[in-house]
């Protein structure tokens, strides 16, 4: 049995290391895609998950499978492709830390998982299943995340969802916002960045949270809100805990989806079920999952810049 299986994309993020004589950067790979870099600190914080993904049968690609097994991310459900080359990310970043993103897919492994990928026996074995919009962009993929969505809300599983928005990889925004707001519409738990809310709802955190708890069917929303920490609402109550301020951030590749797998973490940890937390304990749980976000931001990548427990622990004891 499985706490948590994602769907989605598995990629190298190429992240800028440092810039030569001429400006052109020298890239440093990195493991990644955001669902596996969500089950990364499940993985680390010692609950069962695995990855519904497919990866070019390539020297990136197999790394990348013998990556996720050595996270502790079963990879039965990792598909090697013999036809199509690994996705990659090119992720350059400003004085702040902020990334932007660039994508060789075209089309990448990742947008050719179809159904005849999938294992659904992996689906009927888990009580969470997480997805994020990167893998619904087009392809057979799409179609294959709204099956697969489908076929565990039958199931009775658990729907965690993150917009994940990457602008670049769309070629209508239309079309994103029809899908982000799709996977909300299929979400019990949905963790969303400040700047995906303003891209969908156009008004003030609070209020886009009370919509989709209101008109979407979202149990518990959490928002991520940068430096500033996070908010989270219920139906019991809602709140906002700080992010760690006193850190050198050096990337942030990753935190939102690190950010996520540790608040669902707390989640699982709790035995509720989201709706029924009460506005205390979803502190705690936000605050634990904004100190492993903060902590991943002294390090490059994602997958590889899970904060371990204890440290995590402690820094949110003192947040």
């Amino acid at each position: 049995m499985y706490d948590v299986i994602a769907i989605g994309e598995l990629l190298i993020d190429f992240t800028l290391d440092r810039l030569q004589e001429d400006g052109y950067p020298v890239m440093a790979a990195h493991p990644g895609g955001a669902p596996a870099n969500f089950l990364a600190p499940l993985a680390r914080y010692g609950r069962k998950t695995a990855m519904l993904t497919k990866v070019g049968n390539d020297a990136l690609g197999r790394q990348l499978e013998a990556t996720v097994r050595a996270a502790g991310i079963d990879s039965r459900g990792v598909v090697l492709a013999d036809d199509v080359f690994t996705t990659l990310a090119f992720v350059t970043r400003d004085a702040q830390g902020e990334r932007e993103f660039s994508f060789a897919r075209k089309p990448g492994a990742d947008l050719l998982l179809g159904m005849g990928d999938v294992d659904l026996s992996m689906v009927d074995e888990t009580r969470v299943l997480h997805f994020g919009t990167v893998g619904m962009t087009g392809g057979p993929s799409r179609d294959t995340h709204h099956q697969v969505v489908e076929y565990a809300r039958r199931a009775g599983k658990l729907i965690t969802f993150d917009p994940n928005l990457r602008e670049p990889l769309w070629a209508d925004l239309e079309d994103a916002r029809r899908e982000m707001l799709w996977g909300i519409g299929h979400a019990d738990v949905v963790k969303i960045s400040d700047n995906e809310v303003e891209f969908l709802f156009g008004c003030p955190v609070e209020e886009a949270a009370a919509q989709m708890l209101r008109d979407y069917g979202v149990k518990l929303v959490f928002v991520t809100l940068g430096r500033d920490g996070a908010y989270f609402r219920n139906q019991n109550g809602e709140g906002r805990v700080p992010g760690l301020t006193d850190l050198e951030v050096v990337d942030t590749t990753g935190a939102g989806d690190i950010f996520g797998g540790s608040a669902v973490c707390g989640l699982l940890e709790s035995g509720k079920a989201p709706e029924e937390l009460t506005t205390e304990e979803l502190r705690r749980i936000a605050r634990f999952a904004c100190a492993a976000a903060s902590l991943s931001t002294t390090k490059l990548g994602g997958i590889s810049s899970v904060p371990p427990f204890d440290d995590v622990r402690r820094a949110a004891a003192q947040g």
